[in-house]
C-alpha cells in the first residue's frame, strides 16, 4: 500500500517556547511532519530555501525581520501556504489584516498577547487550519490589488437572463434587495476582492458574516472601507439598515435583523451558542433573513472551510424570492461552504471571485 509523504512543516517564531508548543502539536500527526524551526523572518526565508516546507506558522511579531516582512518576500520569491499567529490587539489585528492581502492563507488569533502559555487551548484549531493549508494551490495566493477607485465597475453592466430555475419564483428588479454574504478561511481578500468593485449607489443593503474572532471583524471592516465606494462598517446592535452600505457581523455575535416601522435595524447576538463552531454563524444570518419577505435577496457564498450557509441556503429558497451565487472552485482558497452549497442543487449562479460583484449587480434595480 502507498503511503503518502507527509506535508513538511517549517514553524517561524521567536519564543522557544513557542516553537517547542507548536511542534509538540505535530508530533504523532499522520499527514504534516515539521521539518525545521526558525527565529525569525530573516532566518525563515534562508530555511525555506534549504528545507522547501509545504506549509508554515509565522508570528506576526518577531525581531531581525518581522512576520509581514518575511511573508511579503515569501510570496513574492517562493510562495509557500502560511498560517500567522497573531496577537489580538487593535495593532495585532490590523497586521493580520495586511497578512492576508500580501497572501497569508489563514490566521490563529492568540489567546493571550504575545506570551501564549495557553495556546494549548486552540491546538485544534491551530492542527486543522495548517492541515488545510498544506492542501491548499499556491497559485490561489497570489496577490490582487484592489482597483482605484475610479476603475471601479460602474451602473452599466449588460443584464444577464434570470437563469431558468424553479427556485426563484419571479425577478422583478424594482422589489426592495437586501445582499447576504457568507465567507471564512480565505474570506477577507475575497470580500477586498467584491466589496471595492461595489459602486456607492448601489440599491441594497449588504449583510456580511466572515468567520473571524472579535476584534479583527472590525480592522477588517475599517480596511475595506478606506478601499470602497460603499461604505463599510463593523455592525452595531441598532444600525438602521441603509441602500450602500456594508455590514460585517461582529467576531462572537450571531446577526440578525429585526423590522420597525418600514425600517430594519440591526440586532446583534452572543446568547445563541455557535453554530458548527461559528458565531457569527452563515446559517443564522440566512435562516433570520428568511421570515421577512418584503424584498428579494442575493445570497452570495464565498470561499471557506465547512458548510456553514447550505442550511440557511434552504430555508431562505423556501421563503421567498432568493438568487443564489456561490464562488466558483478554480478561485477558492478552500472550496467547501460554496461546495456544501453548489450540493444543495439551490445555487442559480457559480462564478469566479472577480465576477461576483459584477453578478450581484445584474440582479439589483
Amino acid at each position: 500500500m502507498d503511503v503518502k509523504p507527509k506535508k513538511k512543516l517549517l514553524i517561524v517564531d521567536d519564543s522557544a517556547f513557542m516553537r517547542k508548543l507548536i511542534s509538540d502539536f505535530f508530533i504523532d500527526h499522520k499527514s504534516i511532519e515539521v521539518i525545521g524551526i526558525a527565529r525569525n523572518g530573516k532566518d525563515a526565508i534562508e530555511k525555506i530555501k534549504t528545507l522547501q516546507p509545504n506549509v508554515i506558522t509565522m508570528d506576526v511579531e518577531m525581531p531581525v525581520m518581522n512576520g509581514l516582512e518575511a511573508l511579503r518576500q515569501i510570496m513574492s520569491d517562493m510562495p509557500v501556504p502560511v498560517v500567522m499567529l497573531s496577537s489580538t490587539t487593535k495593532s495585532g489585528a490590523e497586521s493580520t489584516m495586511q497578512a492576508m492581502e500580501y497572501g497569508a492563507v489563514d490566521f490563529i488569533a492568540k489567546p493571550s498577547g504575545t506570551i501564549s502559555l495557553d495556546l494549548h487551548k486552540i491546538k485544534e484549531e491551530l492542527v486543522e487550519k495548517v492541515e488545510n493549508a498544506a492542501q491548499v494551490s499556491i497559485n490561489k495566493m497570489k496577490k490582487r490589488s484592489p482597483l482605484p477607485l475610479n476603475n471601479r465597475v460602474t451602473k452599466n453592466v449588460e443584464v444577464k437572463k434570470m437563469p431558468d430555475s424553479p427556485n426563484v419564483i419571479k425577478w422583478d428588479k424594482m422589489n426592495k434587495k437586501m445582499v447576504l454574504i457568507g465567507t471564512s478561511t480565505g474570506g477577507p481578500r475575497a470580500l477586498q476582492e467584491v466589496i471595492t468593485k461595489l459602486p456607492s449607489n448601489i440599491k441594497a443593503p449588504v449583510l456580511i458574516v466572515q468567520h473571524m474572532p472579535a476584534g479583527f471583524t472590525k480592522s477588517l471592516a475599517q480596511r475595506l472601507n478606506q478601499l470602497s465606494a460603499i461604505e463599510v462598517k463593523e455592525a452595531e446592535d441598532g444600525d438602521v439598515l441603509q441602500n450602500g452600505h456594508a455590514y460585517i457581523a461582529p467576531g462572537g455575535y450571531h446577526m440578525r435583523i429585526q423590522k420597525r416601522g418600514s425600517s430594519y435595524y440591526i440586532v446583534l447576538d452572543d446568547t445563541e451558542a455557535p453554530r458548527s463552531g461559528h458565531r457569527p454563524a452563515v446559517d443564522v444570518l440566512f435562516e433570520d433573513n428568511s421570515q421577512f419577505n418584503d424584498f428579494d435577496k442575493i445570497a452570495v457564498i464565498m470561499t471557506g472551510m465547512g458548510s456553514d450557509g447550505s442550511l440557511g441556503l434552504k430555508q431562505l429558497k423556501n421563503s421567498g424570492n432568493v438568487v443564489a451565487i456561490a464562488e466558483a472552485a478554480n478561485t477558492c482558497i478552500v472550496y467547501g461552504m460554496p461546495k456544501a452549497a453548489v450540493e444543495t442543487n439551490l445555487v442559480n449562479e457559480v462564478v469566479d471571485l472577480d465576477q461576483i460583484a459584477k453578478t450581484i449587480i445584474q440582479y439589483l434595480p
